[in-house]
């Protein structure tokens, strides 16, 4: 690698975001296991859209932005074609940062960020429920029923840094999205019977933007996942006097085999009913209905569980660990929610590698699923990763998708 003419150029409005020490060791990385990476030059450059634009009309005959450009130059600057001795070839990567969620930036419609520097929440630019959707029914024939949803979809830019996923975050920053959680389960609670908080994770989980980021999805009608799960935990407090998930959670920490982690409020542990290999179940140790009613102890100690089951997802296969993950709780409004309790689901679809997924296909999909693991033998490998967050070096690079907000 001594020879490697490694360059990386960054436009001057994009200095402070962007690591320029970070690139130079993931491209390193990269070419670490080329065989002819000593005879190789990279030259990495994060420009702007006009740029892009611009060396996309030159190079490619296409009018448009993209989020990542890559081609190949003689060393006499002109393009190699496919016949050409790859041992010759230069590279060059020309990076455009996403618009939507950078600081300062204009998004979609002229709308533009402020210069934030830490969590920051905006209205989807293109949001699945809209506020002013008419209510109503439709039943032309009893077997065709539907209801139309009106509701509220918005954006949480975990940080302004584009190289940063939650599990990279300090337990500090991460308690700020904690806070922005509630704040947005007490505002949109006031006005909606539901407020789902959730991330998708990784392009595997179909998240299209590269920015980390969180949705919020406000519904006035409780949808069927978590009217399910509010209808056996209502039948359970009504037939015992107690909490359902609150039992489980004892259960579970007397049994042991299945905890990954735990501290003081909050426990994580493979469910006994897990479909994915290494689903996890995040649990209060007391009764807790929604995010905003956690103390503040209990917020420092979410943001510390959070880091730790994160980094251990990102140890698993040294991959930056895709997911779909989300909050349930009672539901909001009106009226008794007694039996309800506060919970995280992590769903992760990698089974073997940071290649290879589960798919719920055939047999799982007409009759049940199937575990390709226990939960007990989940919880035991997850139990014994580092909680250090893994190198650079070791990880697994997927491709990046395009814009959007999945």
């Amino acid at each position: 690698m001594s020879s490697l003419q490694l360059t990386v150029q960054v436009f001057e409005e994009f200095e402070p975001l962007v690591p320029r020490g970070l690139i130079e060791r993931a491209v390193e990385a990269t070419l670490a296991a080329e065989p002819e990476a000593s005879q190789q030059g990279v030259s990495v450059v994060i420009a702007d859209d006009e740029t892009v634009r611009e060396l996309n009309r030159k190079h490619r005959g296409l009018d448009e932005n993209t989020d990542v450009l890559s081609f190949s130059f003689t060393h006499e600057g002109e393009y190699y074609g496919d016949d050409q001795p790859s041992s010759a070839r230069a590279g060059e990567v020309e990076f455009v940062l996403p618009p939507g969620e950078t600081p300062g930036n204009e998004r979609v419609g002229g709308r533009r960020n402020p210069s934030y520097e830490h969590t920051f929440v905006f209205d989807n630019d293109f949001p699945a429920l809209r506020p002013a959707s008419p209510s109503g029914r439709s039943a032309p024939h009893p077997l065709f029923r539907s209801i139309r949803e009106s509701g509220l979809c918005r954006v949480i830019c975990f940080s302004p840094r584009h190289d940063l996923t939650l599990a990279e975050m300090s337990p500090e920053e991460i308690r700020r999205v904690v806070d922005v959680w509630a704040e947005q389960v007490e505002e949109l609670g006031r006005r909606f019977r539901w407020v789902q908080l959730f991330e998708n994770k990784g392009d595997l989980m179909g998240c299209s933007n590269p920015h980390p980021h969180g949705q919020v999805w406000a519904t006035r009608t409780l949808p069927t996942e978590p009217a399910r799960e509010d209808r056996r935990q209502r039948a359970y407090w009504q037939k015992h006097g107690r909490l359902l998930l609150l039992d489980y959670a004892e259960a579970e920490e007397k049994a042991g085999e299945r905890l990954v982690l735990e501290n003081e409020h909050w426990l994580v542990l493979v469910p006994f009913w897990a479909v994915w290999p290494f689903e996890t179940l995040l649990l209060p140790r007391r009764h807790i209905r929604h995010l905003p009613d956690l103390e503040e102890d209990e917020r420092e100690a979410l943001a510390s569980i959070l880091k730790g089951l994160l980094v251990r997802y990102d140890n698993l296969f040294h991959t930056s660990f895709p997911y779909s993950m989300g909050w349930h709780g009672a539901p909001t409004g009106r009226g008794d929610v007694s039996h309800g309790q506060l919970h995280a689901h992590f769903y992760p679809p990698l089974l073997r590698s940071a290649t290879v997924k589960k798919f719920l296909v055939g047999y799982e999909m007409l009759a049940e699923p199937q575990r390709d693991l226990t939960p007990e033998e989940a919880a035991e490998r997850l139990r014994a990763l580092p909680i250090a967050s893994p190198s650079l070096s070791s990880f697994s690079f997927p491709p990046s998708g395009e814009r959007g907000h999945g």
